[in-house]
């Protein structure tokens, strides 16, 4: 079974250097630990939703509410980065978070979220956190157990999402605040053609994952490297590239929160984004 490495879930073109050097430095260590069958350099192909996560996977990245639900029992969790952008935030007890932001065009006449009922929705896919699963739970409050969107249309992901609304094929998206830092970090121009107008609960942030077919020493040699990483200065680089402050572990807790989220909606009478 060949082992994979990828860093789909913010994986601009532009990217591909700094995503390449936290590879790079990862790598190195899992060398110098002793494994053997450690990928020369990561797939950039692969999509942040495949149709299941293989059992070849040695280290990735993956949503946590497709964790909880369509990939239940595939992966081990290896620690959450710290992203030092707005919208994260490292005080909760449960460790690092991040949520989404409610995206329009810069000139579009909405202001809140009540402004955009009966608009299109551009939702990134069914079994996002950030793209389906917060906003149902944010919208849910003000939604009064009704469809809120005109219509919703499913783009593939975060970049299609934000193209189609600057051509004026949907009036607002639900983007991941990390996603929404790399654009503007990385495309400034594109990233001042929207504004935010609200932003959704918040989540536990994205984690680094495993196979769960990955033996437990190699599990534990690759949650040891990614601590290092974290914290050593000398790794100060491979962070910033990917404008991560550390990395910690998670509590399981705070991701089978994300399901309180979908049952939160239920209740409320919005159990689908509609």
């Amino acid at each position: 079974m060949t082992a994979t490495a990828s860093l789909p879930m913010y994986n601009l073109p532009e990217m591909r250097a700094a995503n390449a050097r936290f590879w790079e430095v990862l790598r190195g260590l899992l060398l110098e630990a002793g494994l053997d069958d450690v990928p020369e350099s990561l797939t950039f192909e692969r999509r942040p939703v495949p149709e299941r996560l293989e059992p070849g996977m040695l280290f990735s990245q993956t949503c946590g509410y497709p964790l909880e639900t369509v990939f239940k029992g595939q992966a081990i969790r290896l620690g959450a980065p710290i992203y030092d952008v707005p919208g994260c935030d490292t005080s909760s007890s449960r460790g690092p978070t991040h949520r989404a932001f409610f995206v329009v065009r810069a000139t579009s006449p909405a202001n809140s979220l009540s402004d955009i009922k009966g608009g299109v929705f551009l939702l990134n896919s069914p079994v996002s956190n950030s793209g389906m699963n917060l906003p149902r739970r944010a919208l849910a409050e003000i939604a009064g157990g009704k469809a809120f969107f005109r219509t919703v249309i499913e783009t593939g992901g975060h970049p299609a999402s934000l193209d189609r609304l600057v051509r004026g094929e949907g009036d607002v998206a639900s983007i991941g605040c990390v996603t929404f830092a790399f654009l503007q970090r990385y495309r400034p121009e594109g990233a001042a053609q929207f504004r935010i107008i609200g932003e959704t609960p918040p989540s536990p942030a994205i984690p680094f994952v495993t196979s769960v077919a990955t033996p437990a020493a190699t599990v534990d040699i690759l949650c040891a490297a990614l601590r290092r990483i974290g914290v050593e200065p000398r790794y100060a680089a491979a962070r910033d590239g990917l404008m991560i402050a550390g990395i910690e572990d998670v509590p399981d807790a705070a991701y089978r929160g994300l399901l309180d989220y979908e049952q939160e909606a239920a209740e409320l009478g919005y159990p689908e984004l509609v």
